[in-house]
């Protein structure tokens, strides 16, 4: 049976998964009705009717993922309004008053009058936080769609450092947050402490996908999270903190909702399943790259702006690090390989040009800079290879 959660001052009550609305579309870019194949719109009804029969109402979308809100708006309408909390996002921009159309073309596709939760997407640098904040900004178009009945709540969707995230909840203007949090990576703890004291809803974006590939794990990572599955210990750790409401699920089709189904019987037994797991996580991470190095690698670590040639070096250690404790080398091969291409959402570049640049400087502050560039060079050699685009432009 599904569980809910009060999703923060919003006070609706959230189911635990969400259905995300970035997989099951047609195409990445806009279409003609005419152009979307029958296949596709019977595909993308079933993975929304299995959602609903599942208890997962939360149906999320965005401006920017195509055709998906034209074709949830042909099954939208269909279904009981009431039932239903529907998502959209839309990108803040320079000119608000472009922000509003993207809106209100949102809404169109949509089919709706109204969207129960209107996300600014991707709040990713200071600039895109300013556009959303200033006096007159895509902030105050919300409020205004909000005072029209367009809109029910307000919030921001987010790949930010988390500094940028916490001056953003700090306003107080938003009433929830989508933001990355999970196992492998930890670093916004301190955004949803900060959004759990402006009772802000918290969202989990792509847990299974950013958050290691989950769905096609390497056996190492399958056999240290025995007897449940990667899919299903993510899940667990999340939702074991109260302070997060909802997981996003990129379902593509219906079956893709039966793993993650299986949290919902184990979530009242978290503390006996999940610490063992962390346990032998921690234990084989310490025996593969040494407890110092796990302590430490990080500190004194520069941003990629700080970096000759952009170089991400903080993201290309961590990539690293799984690589080498649990075989995550798909997942660092993905990730590292969009290193360069993946704009304010994914910023910095990868490693393919550390032979042509002194870091010794910008490493200056690191308790390992004698021998960062060495593992830079090999994990550019473990992880290297083609460049991979954004999803949004594939």
């Amino acid at each position: 049976m599904m569980h809910y959660r009060r999703f923060g001052r919003t006070e609706l009550p959230m189911p635990v998964l969400s259905c995300g609305g970035m997989r099951y579309q047609y195409q990445w870019q806009d279409a003609s009705p005419e152009k979307i194949p029958p296949e596709s719109q019977r595909n993308l009804e079933a993975v929304i009717r299995r959602s609903l029969e599942s208890g997962i109402n939360h149906i999320e979308t965005a401006r920017g993922y195509g055709t998906s809100e034209m074709q949830l708006g042909w099954i939208l309408p269909k279904l009981p309004r009431e039932r239903l909390i529907v998502q959209t996002k839309v990108s803040p921009k320079p000119d608000p008053a472009e922000f509003r159309r993207d809106f209100e073309k949102s809404l169109k596709y949509l089919q709706l009058d109204h969207v129960d939760l209107l996300g600014l997407h991707g709040i990713n640098t200071p600039e895109l936080l300013e556009y959303s904040i200033r006096p007159g900004g895509c902030l105050e178009v919300a409020q205004e769609l909000q005072k029209e009945g367009k809109v029910r709540f307000i919030g921001f969707s987010t790949h930010a450092p988390t500094d940028v995230i916490v001056n953003a909840i700090a306003t107080d203007k938003f009433d929830y947050v989508n933001l990355h949090w999970y196992y492998i990576n930890q670093l916004n703890w301190r955004a949803i402490e900060a959004a759990t004291r402006h009772d802000m809803g918290v969202f989990i974006i792509s847990p299974s996908d950013k958050g290691g590939k989950l769905y096609d794990p390497p056996q190492k990572l399958v056999d240290l999270c025995s007897p449940i599955s990667p899919i299903v210990f993510n899940n667990l750790f999340c939702l074991s903190h109260p302070q997060v409401h909802t997981l996003s699920l990129g379902a593509s089709k219906p079956t893709d909702f039966d793993e993650h189904l299986q949290t919902l019987d184990l979530l009242d037994r978290w503390d006996e399943i999940v610490p063992p797991i962390l346990e032998k996580l921690e234990k084989t991470s310490i025996e593969a790259l040494g407890e110092d190095w796990l302590k430490t690698w990080n500190q004194g670590l520069p941003n990629p702006e700080d970096t000759p040639n952009n170089i991400n070096i903080p993201i290309i250690l961590w990539l690293r690090n799984l690589a080498i404790a649990y075989d995550m080398i798909e997942y660092g091969k993905m990730r590292y390989n969009l290193l360069g291409n993946g704009g304010h959402w994914f910023p910095g570049q990868n490693a393919a040009t550390i032979d042509q640049v002194d870091l010794s400087h910008c490493l200056k502050n690191s308790p390992h800079a004698d021998k960062i560039p060495q593992l830079l060079r090999e994990t550019h050699q473990l992880l290297g290879g083609q460049s991979v685009p954004r999803l949004s432009k594939s």
